[in-house]
């Protein structure tokens, strides 16, 4: 999908409409502050978020969000998504997307003009995250690259201090069927209007490896700011606080030397 001629497809081909899943936390917004808009990773939901992220955004005075992908969505589909419910939303809105979501959010930022944008564990290139996934986790991928479901592993999601219940608990949420385009699309637009972007991530992910990590910062001007000891979902596993505190309290920083509106 090239971001040039994405415009033309939608014009020529439109996404199909459809029933889209949002979970907001809205009651405490203050007036002064952005939305927030979380999009998940591969095979994960609204669901993922709403534990404890969207709780602690809203705590915070943010109004927060969190979308479900359509079921069989490819990138331009999800991304169609992701711009519409932005754009619905009242006020100019913060994007935080994870994993596979996080792309989702860098291609989406080439058409919507974000306050600012978070990316977390970000999946963006995906030769070495499917090479990740064969070294950690080879029999819930291998059935993957040939059209089955995709099985992701506590070891590829969390850290060694996350109850193995808890990450049951979790890891019979995910359904996730990942599309060839996760590793053949091309580089994601340069964003709109040049927001400020954060990347987050832990060096011990075992889906995105650290040099990916850093190349995703570096693209987007910055370094990474790292979390040790935490799995892939960093919205779910034991220390999930730390990183929204991280991105709540940059957000607030940012927004403030922004000036709010």
């Amino acid at each position: 999908m090239r971001s040039g001629l994405l415009r033309f497809e939608d014009w020529t081909d439109p996404v199909p409409p459809v029933e889209r899943e949002v979970v907001s936390l809205t009651a405490d917004a203050r007036a002064d502050l952005p939305p927030m808009l979380f999009v998940p990773g591969l095979g994960h939901g609204a669901w993922a978020f709403a534990e404890h992220w969207l709780p602690q955004a809203a705590s915070r005075g943010y109004a927060a969000h969190a979308v479900t992908p359509r079921p069989g969505g490819d990138l331009r589909a999800q991304v169609h998504d992701v711009v519409q419910v932005a754009a619905s939303l009242p006020r100019q809105a913060v994007l935080v997307g994870q994993g596979a979501g996080a792309l989702v959010v860098a291609y989406a930022m080439g058409r919507y003009p974000v306050r600012a944008a978070v990316l977390a564990a970000p999946v963006m290139d995906g030769w070495p995250t499917l090479g990740a996934a064969l070294r950690t986790n080879p029999f819930g991928t291998l059935p993957a690259l040939f059209g089955g479901r995709l099985r992701l592993s506590r070891k590829q999601l969390f850290g060694p201090e996350m109850p193995a219940e808890d990450a049951q608990r979790h890891l019979d949420r995910i359904v996730a069927r990942p599309r060839r385009e996760l590793v053949t699309h091309d580089p994601a637009p340069r964003p709109v209007g040049d927001p400020p972007v954060l990347v987050i991530g832990s060096p011990d992910d075992r889906v995105v490896p650290r040099t990916s990590l850093d190349r995703t910062a570096t693209r987007y001007g910055g370094a990474p700011l790292l979390f040790p000891g935490m799995g892939h979902d960093l919205m779910l596993d034991v220390a999930r606080a730390e990183p929204i505190e991280a991105i709540l309290d940059w957000l607030d920083k940012t927004l403030g030397d922004q000036g709010t509106s």
